[in-house]
């Protein structure tokens, strides 16, 4: 589901900057633009993580993808939107490995094979997204609740990781976010 991913890209673009009234409304627009521009990538996997913030007509992207072709494609893709002056791409490309790929599916599988996420594996964009840079897993998105949140961690836990971390969001957390803005 769409809504899913563009609340965390939302929240995090919101969440840091001040906006007021109209210019509000304007951001959140073209936030909802560029989230649906990297959403619809067909290249865009639960293997990348992009999160932008929007200073004026400035778009900054960050995260990591996992081909280097990604980070400019959806560079371009930002860069189409209307509002958008211009664009600065701060997304990483992942080193290539074979152990980081095989790493990514085992993760992925452990999680979206788990019955507590089936109803996350089934969404067009799937929530919960797995990055893997040289054996250190970090899960990104939106999940429903703190369970969710800590079920996920514990089956990536049980992999083959050197680490894993947890940038997972609950979706109270992410409404939070977006209501204090």
């Amino acid at each position: 589901m769409r809504t899913t991913t563009l609340t965390a890209l939302v929240v995090a673009c919101l969440a840091t900057s001040n906006l007021a009234g109209a210019a509000e409304r304007k951001n959140l627009q073209v936030l909802n633009d560029v989230s649906k521009q990297v959403t619809t990538y067909s290249w865009f996997t639960i293997f990348d993580d992009v999160s932008a913030s929007i200073d004026g007509d400035v778009v900054t992207l960050t995260g990591k993808v996992t081909m280097p072709y990604k980070r400019t494609d959806i560079e371009k893709r930002v860069a189409k939107v209307e509002g958008v002056r211009e664009v600065r791409n701060q997304i990483e490309a992942l080193p290539a490995s074979q152990f980081d790929d095989g790493l990514r599916y085992q993760v992925a599988r452990a999680i979206y094979g788990h019955p507590a996420f089936w109803n996350y594996a089934t969404r067009f964009d799937p929530p919960i997204h797995i990055v893997v840079d040289r054996g250190n897993v970090t899960l990104t998105g939106i999940v429903d609740n703190e369970s969710d949140r800590m079920i996920a961690r514990s089956l990536a836990s049980h992999t083959l990781a050197f680490s894993v971390g947890s940038e997972l969001k609950t979706l109270a957390e992410a409404k939070a976010d977006l209501e204090g803005i």
